[in-house]
């Protein structure tokens, strides 16, 4: 009997963690699926190839229990997908210490607690691969949508995901990105779709599904890490 694979997704209870989380498990994969929320959305439903973690990412002693229920349940963690995470955009000067804290709290800290506390448990493996979940605005920012401080938390995780690429990669740990531009999701959804497809070059807003296939694609794919893999109709790609 094959080993079964076994996941880690925040932010699981809407958007592109609910479609995450729905695609590794039609993968045959076990997954931990944790939001703030994720028993009261009633959107997922615990079985025996899931566990739900409900908690606050920015906490640590989430983590904890998170990487405890992988590990107890399913025995070990392959796949940890970092994908918890807001976006308060408005002008610099308009920002307040409050919108600050809970933009480092979730974006930052969501992402150090966890991603710590799996790679001790990937190092003992000797395997495992981390993919967080960016924004291609972190590499081009734009005119009309004013966001400079979660480009500062996004872009940190760009550049933390190639630093641990390297420290990690000779202990068989690899470490991805993926930074979307905009995807059909409920936070989307309450912007004009009209500006928000002109975002992009390509003129259209992205797919959950989409995502979905890129996580599975760097997951698949062996001999890739330290990559930020931009799914954004071209948005990275420069001024247009």
């Amino acid at each position: 009997m094959s080993k079964r694979n076994v996941a880690i997704v925040t932010g699981a209870s809407s958007g592109i963690g609910l479609g995450l989380t729905r695609a590794l498990l039609e993968q045959e994969y076990a997954v931990v699926a944790t939001s703030r929320t994720i028993t009261t959305a009633g959107v997922l439903i615990a079985s025996e190839q899931l566990a739900l973690v409900e908690g606050d990412i920015a906490h640590e002693q989430t983590a904890a229990l998170i990487v405890e229920t992988a590990v107890q349940r399913f025995g070990c963690i392959d796949l940890l997908v970092n994908n918890a995470g807001i976006f308060i955009g408005k002008p610099f000067t308009d920002y307040t210490a409050e919108d600050v804290k809970k933009l480092v709290a979730t974006n930052l800290f969501g992402f150090f607690f966890l991603t710590q506390q799996s790679i001790r448990q990937m190092r003992k493996q000797r395997s495992g691969h981390v993919i967080n979940i960016s924004a291609t605005i972190a590499d081009q920012p734009i005119v009309g949508a004013p966001a400079v401080i979660p480009i500062l938390t996004k872009g940190g995780l760009n550049v933390a995901t190639r630093a641990l690429a390297v420290e990690y990669a000779h202990e068989g740990i690899r470490v991805n990105a993926i930074a979307p531009g905009t995807i059909d999701t409920p936070l989307s959804q309450k912007g004009d779709p009209e500006f928000l497809k002109q975002l992009q070059p390509m003129q259209r807003i992205g797919t959950v599904s989409e995502i979905a296939d890129a996580v599975l694609y760097l997951t698949g794919a062996s001999f890739i890490t330290g990559e930020v893999l931009h799914i954004d109709g071209g948005a990275h790609a420069g001024k247009w």
